[in-house]
């Protein structure tokens, strides 16, 4: 009995040392090819680095879209858009007629600009829209209790000229947030410029910092601890979680300053959001908004790429003289018994 339980153990240990040299010789080939999930040291996916979210997608879908286009639809808008890059890259004409006096002159010119090159592709569909739901791809309808909102903040509004002070002025002019949603929440790229993101990450924080307006959102992990409700912060008030792989960050007592999609947010609005690493290029973002004011909840679904470039210091405030003259321009005007022009 001895000596069979002694056979039996080098048997064992033969077939399981072979198995294992098998392994180690099949290893590296039957990994090819296959991407395996950054992790941190507390074994969750590392989402850290730079990444972008810039894209040709619209927002919200054309009416006369399904929710997949087609590779020729692809084709097209990706065209118009190396297209328009091409354009803005050409030298100018020192030739050319001064513009007249009542047109136009721009802002930037395309040095400055980066509406995106690419279609936002998710799970291999081209997305005609980032927003998917509700299904047909677009914001659905106020409630009754949205539009009476609706008509008190445009009859607050109207009191006031768009120029008569610097608190009428939009937000990202005065250096106090991103244009556009692109701090969020919900991050939606601006389709202008500084589409970018830098994430960091720890045990307790998730830091995404964005170059637009150098906005920073500092995520808490862990069980909420909220604020009270009138504490309002830019970016609201941000806690998430790890649901396996995913990290879900919920976003409640936004600032009412903080407007997205026409009209600011209730104070009972609620955003979540959910970071998933799918691949060594991309975070796939989904956001969905719960909000009295709408009909029904809505969000959507954006790639987020490697970004393999710097992020610069958007130094808004040191040197944003464009405030200060567009109301010195507007009391000119006054002065002159015109009405500053409405935009």
């Amino acid at each position: 009995m001895r000596y069979s339980t002694s056979l039996l153990a080098l048997c064992v240990a033969i077939t399981s040392l072979a198995t294992v040299s098998q392994a180690a010789a099949q290893g590296p080939a039957a990994d090819a090819g296959r991407w395996v999930v950054p992790r941190t040291a507390e074994g969750h996916p590392d989402l850290q680095g730079n990444w972008t979210n810039v894209t040709v997608t619209p927002f919200q879908r054309a009416e006369d879209k399904g929710p997949v286009l087609t590779w020729d639809e692809v084709a097209v808008l990706e065209g118009r858009a190396a297209a328009r890059v091409e354009r803005g890259a050409r030298a100018s004409d020192p030739d050319r007629a001064a513009p007249a006096v009542t047109g136009n002159t721009g802002g930037y010119n395309n040095v400055y600009i980066d509406r995106g090159k690419i279609v936002a592709i998710v799970d291999g569909q081209p997305r005609s829209s980032l927003l998917t739901t509700p299904p047909d791809g677009r914001i659905p309808a106020m409630s009754p209790m949205g539009e009476k909102r609706m008509e008190e903040y445009r009859a607050f509004r109207a009191q006031f000229g768009p120029y008569d002070n610097p608190e009428t002025r939009p937000l990202g002019e005065r250096c106090m947030m991103s244009f556009g949603s692109s701090a969020g929440p919900p991050m939606i790229p601006n389709n202008f410029y500084n589409n970018n993101y830098t994430i960091v990450q720890t045990a307790d924080y998730v830091m995404i910092q964005t170059e637009m307006v150098h906005d920073t959102r500092i995520i808490r992990l862990g069980e909420p601890d909220r604020l009270p409700e009138h504490m309002r912060p830019w970016m609201g008030d941000s806690w998430g979680h790890w649901e396996g792989d995913v990290l879900v960050v919920e976003t409640t007592n936004i600032n009412p300053m903080q407007t997205f999609s026409r009209f600011p947010p209730s104070k009972d609005r609620k955003v979540t959001e959910r970071f998933s690493r799918v691949d060594e290029e991309t975070i796939l973002y989904e956001f969905t908004i719960e909000d009295p004011a709408y009909s029904e909840l809505w969000g959507g679904q954006i790639p987020f790429k490697a970004f393999d470039d710097l992020l610069y210091e958007y130094s808004c405030h040191e040197g944003n003289y464009a405030l200060d003259n567009i109301l010195r321009g507007a009391r000119y005007q006054e002065r002159q018994g015109n009405q500053p022009e409405q935009r």
